[in-house]
């Protein structure tokens, strides 16, 4: 699998790009082209000077399109530690992608390179690689149903079809035939990554490592292999000492007595919140409590019993509920009214400190979330939520349903609130606004996080633990909109429920595979059906000649 990927992935970069010796088009498979009789637009014409022209194959970038497709790959910048820097592979100069690693081929078909491609090149090609990129994507997750692969296997076989619809016949290598068995292994062999070859590359390089004498590398590797194994096995009778060649997890979580969930990362700096902001983080934590849930069930029964106009108007019952149930619960506790509830509910209700803690990192499942103005070479500030949020047709509608609702926005701070016995951290964050800077696009979840931004001045929070991470990438640098781009975690959590389903950044269903121009694969349909009629004809010779 692991070299299928990047074979594939370097066939077809250095065919969109024309890049010389990587390149599938050249002067022999134009050649190839007209002893086939196919693609006749592709053919090579001369002109009368001992010189061969031909046109543009749309499988391949213009100039102009080169330089968009290298600079989107050279200002992406990725979450920590989930792939090499990619602007280190490109060439802005000449376009050109060079030294690409497995792991770099994986991250670019997998998540990167249908991403890259928008809006470049004709739509028939761009679906196909599309297509192919997502089948590796869907193979590579680490639980598949059985049926789902019944699916990829009747896909890949329409997606290869595509190709050989778009490019020429020497893109066809015993790689890019591969991948019509996948599906299958896959169904034998169980999850791909318990069978890939990443693990035996990197132990190979460990290996590699213990060599300092170049005319005796065997025996390097055997005596620091044993030096390690011995010190490994004594070390675990010494009270007290490190767990020798064991890598602890880049981004785990440990245990703190005063935070509930996650780490932060640095010692935080201490900062006064205004009054107004103090009073919208502690309102977002009680109202997302669910240990407080009970209490303000019994807030709402007593507002309705004391005005019967709150039992005929929602939206009236919760503005009023939101505004008393603070000081409402926070008597409760100072008069001792206050059988059933828990210690976590009691300091919550006694509202947190004014000063909060300040920190441009923190580590929870996982993941390494950090603010936007410390990013650099990586971009860790981007965050996913799914809520259940009230939706209404207008302002004068007293009609309210819930629905599931997708925000997408980037941090500009964490914050420790303290309640004295413990602490709970928050995403301050600025939104795209789920009216107008949301949209889907051949496939394509964009955002707009510059558009409409004043509509969560008042509930900029979430919960560290609510937050799943995410990363954009600009559509270009006159353009405000982003594509969204979900990574999968390093790792097992537990309760990881994250649908890896959904990481892939296009979907494929959404784009409408009959609407490809049709001069885009070279052919005519003339020209194929005449193709047809002629194999047809010579089989019935050929059976009437046996006959």
């Amino acid at each position: 699998m692991m070299h299928i990927e990047k074979n594939i992935c370097e066939s077809i970069i250095g065919t969109l790009l024309n890049m010389k010796g990587k390149t599938k088009d050249n002067l022999n498979s134009r050649k190839d082209l007209k002893v086939l009789g196919i693609k006749k637009k592709l053919h090579l014409k001369e002109d009368g000077s001992n010189k061969c022209k031909s046109d543009a194959a749309p499988y391949m970038l213009s100039k102009k399109e080169k330089k968009i497709f290298c600079k989107r790959l050279a200002m992406l910048r990725l979450l920590d530690g989930y792939c090499s820097n990619l602007a280190n592979r490109v060439s802005l100069q000449d376009n050109r992608i060079t030294n690409l690693k497995s792991h770099d081929c994986h991250v670019l078909i997998q998540q990167i390179l249908a991403v890259a491609l928008k809006g470049l090149l004709p739509k028939g090609p761009r679906l196909a690689i599309s297509r192919l990129c997502s089948f590796f994507h869907q193979l590579c997750q680490r639980e598949t149903e059985k049926k789902d692969i019944g699916i990829l296997d009747e896909e890949i076989a329409e997606t290869i079809c595509m190709f050989e619809r778009f490019f020429p016949p020497s893109f066809f290598d015993i790689m890019v035939h591969l991948p019509i068995h996948l599906a299958q292994e896959a169904l034998i062999g169980g999850p791909v990554h318990f069978r890939w070859m990443y693990p035996f590359e990197r132990f190979m390089k460990d290996l590699k490592g213990y060599v300092r004498n170049r005319s005796n590398p065997e025996g390097c590797i055997a005596e620091k292999y044993l030096a390690e194994e011995i010190t490994r096995f004594c070390s675990g009778y010494i009270k007290g000492a490190a767990e020798i060649c064991v890598k602890t997890r880049r981004n785990e979580d440990f245990e703190d007595e005063t935070i509930l969930e996650g780490r932060p990362l640095g010692q935080g700096k201490l900062k006064p919140l205004s009054s107004s902001m103090l009073d919208i983080a502690h309102r977002f934590v009680w109202t997302n409590t669910s240990e407080i849930d009970p209490w303000r069930e019994m807030h709402r029964e007593q507002l309705k019993c004391s005005d019967t106009r709150l039992e005929h108007d929602e939206n009236l019952l919760e503005q009023r509920h939101l505004d008393t149930f603070s000081g409402w619960l926070a008597s409760k506790v100072k008069f001792g009214d206050s059988i059933g509830m828990s210690d976590t509910v009691k300091w919550i209700a006694c509202r947190p400190k004014a000063d909060v803690i300040s920190h441009t990192g923190f580590i929870i499942n996982g993941n390494q979330f950090q603010t936007e103005a410390i990013e650099k070479t990586t971009q860790n500030s981007g965050v996913f939520v799914e809520a259940d949020t009230i939706c209404r047709a207008s302002a004068k509608d007293n009609l309210q349903k819930m629905d599931r609702v997708s925000y997408y926005g980037v941090i500009r701070d964490i914050i420790l609130l303290d309640y004295r016995k413990f602490k709970i951290c928050l995403f301050d964050c600025y939104w795209a606004n789920i009216g107008t800077g949301v949209k889907v696009e051949d496939g394509f979840t964009l955002v707009n996080l510059h558009k409409g931004q004043h509509q969560f001045d008042r509930d900029p929070f979430i919960f560290a633990s609510q937050a799943k991470q995410v990363f954009y990438s600009r559509e270009s640098d006159t353009s405000n909109w982003h594509v969204v781009l979900r990574a999968p975690r390093r790792g097992f959590f537990q309760n990881d429920g994250v649908d890896e389903s959904t990481d892939i950044p296009v979907d494929v269903s959404d784009i409408d595979s009959d609407s490809e121009c049709e001069d885009c694969d070279g052919n005519d349909s003339e020209e194929m059906n005449s193709v047809i009629v002629g194999i047809a004809y010579n089989n019935m010779l050929g059976d009437s000649d046996s006959e």
